[in-house]
């Protein structure tokens, strides 16, 4: 089992860095294993990236975690209904679940089921599907919305079973009334009372669209309910399935522990966004307020200025804090993230450092303090080292990039031609302020 492991993180090391790779496995090797993840998995990724799918929750396994793996069947019972000439009326966003409906859907939500577990067990994964039994429920509204249940308890002995004997469980969304009539459940409602009852470490949605998407169709790489969930609930681009996703999310989240986590990714991109600080997919936490200082005081900067030091192993030279140029501040209430903002060419502000320290990594907090960042400045340049780890990141944060030697010069909102010119050859002349800084 150790040398299978050992295997196992020298190909997570080619996804990031094998530091990277360990730190996230002793994280989530930390917490009970029945409480290292929920996955909630649409039966739009069982029809189209089951491959994908057992792959990954494969290889989770042979790295000693069992994930709680709940999944949907919503395509296949609109297919199967739709087969057989049945109506499927929905109230309240909610399917009205007839007999007939019932007797369609069922079988079809077992399958998929079976199908989850036999493509873990082809990987030689051991898997054992609970296809009721989980979820306690009793009738919503027998004559509004028919065999559809609201949970009334979580029963999670076949959970603690299944792991106990070293096999992934894999739930559906039905539940089961006190006289044994199986009830539909709402997949979204039976995940958070699930996640709820469970209070894992992970929560993991598996999509399509590998993540929640900006305005452009971009993967946003983190979200801080905290800081963003007002601003993203007032843009007209977040509606419909997205918007609904955030408000689950959000009430899911309100109801755990701070450290708790959300990722939205797709299947081929599970093991990326796991375990690497870059990710794959939209990193979503309660998170920590992001606070501005106009005019930071000696004692803020001389704070920030240590935790540069810290964060890059190097001494700053002295003086440094002194010769900042109008410095401005941003920095997380952990003070675990910052960014020194100053005034560089003709007026435009100057990114000087941005650091988020190595036990904060991974968290999201770089992402929420860099949309601050943007918000507060959308024109902005900065420059950072080929060598840097965070350099590749940075492309993607910005508009323009142009490469001279060892250093990338940064843009964003700096659409005249010659004035980014100036501004990058300003942006390269800049002393690095690093005590026998490297040329």
């Amino acid at each position: 089992m150790n040398e299978l492991r050992e295997i196992v993180l020298e190909l997570l090391a080619q996804l990031g860095s094998s530091r990277e790779a360990r730190q996230y496995l002793k994280e989530f090797s930390s917490v009970e294993e029945s409480r290292f993840a929920v996955v909630k998995v649409g039966g739009g990724i069982l029809r189209d990236q089951l491959e994908e799918l057992a792959s990954a929750l494969a290889f989770l396994h042979r790295l000693g975690l069992r994930p709680v793996v709940l999944h949907g069947a919503g395509p296949q019972v609109d297919a199967a209904l739709a087969a057989a000439g049945v109506n499927s009326e929905r109230v309240d966003e909610m399917r009205v679940t007839t007999e007939e409906v019932m007797g369609i859907a069922r079988p079809v939500i077992y399958d998929q089921n079976t199908a989850l577990v036999e493509a873990l067990e082809q990987r030689g994964i051991r898997a054992r599907g609970l296809q009721h039994g989980t979820f306690e429920a009793r009738f919503l509204d027998q004559d509004r919305y028919g065999l559809v249940g609201e949970i009334t308890g979580v029963n999670l002995d076949g959970v603690r079973r299944a792991v106990a004997a070293g096999a992934l469980p894999v739930l559906t969304f039905l539940g089961e009334s006190p006289s044994g009539q199986v009830l539909n459940i709402n997949a979204d409602v039976a995940a958070r009372e699930l996640v709820w009852a469970i209070r894992p470490h992970k929560i993991i949605f598996l999509t399509p669209s590998g993540g929640l998407l900006d305005r452009d169709g971009r993967v946003i790489s983190a979200v801080s309910l905290n800081n963003d969930y007002d601003a993203l609930m007032r843009e007209p681009w977040v509606h419909s399935g997205m918007r609904l996703k955030l408000q689950q999310i959000k009430e899911m989240l309100d109801g755990l522990d701070d450290s708790t986590s959300v990722s939205i990714t797709s299947a081929d991109q599970l093991t990326r966004e796991l375990f690497t600080h870059r990710g794959a997919g939209t990193l979503v936490r309660r998170g920590e307020d992001i606070e501005t200082l106009e005019q930071p005081d000696a004692a803020a900067l001389v704070d920030v200025a240590q935790r540069v030091e810290a964060s890059f192993g190097r001494h700053l030279k002295p003086g440094w804090t002194e010769g900042l140029v109008k410095p401005v501040l941003l920095r997380s209430a952990s003070r675990r993230a910052a960014a020194v903002v100053v005034e560089g060419q003709e007026g435009y502000p100057y990114l000087e450092k941005f650091i988020v320290t190595p036990e904060a990594q991974g968290e999201g907090l770089g992402a929420a303090l860099w949309q601050a960042l943007r918000a507060r400045y959308p024109k902005l340049y900065w420059r950072s080292r080929n060598a840097n780890p965070i350099t590749p990141w940075y492309f993607l944060q910005a508009d323009c990039s142009e490469r001279h030697g060892p250093w990338v010069v940064f843009t964003n909102g700096i659409e005249d031609a010659a004035q980014r010119e100036r501004i990058v050859r300003e942006a390269l002349s800049r002393d690095p302020g690093w005590v026998e800084a490297e040329s």
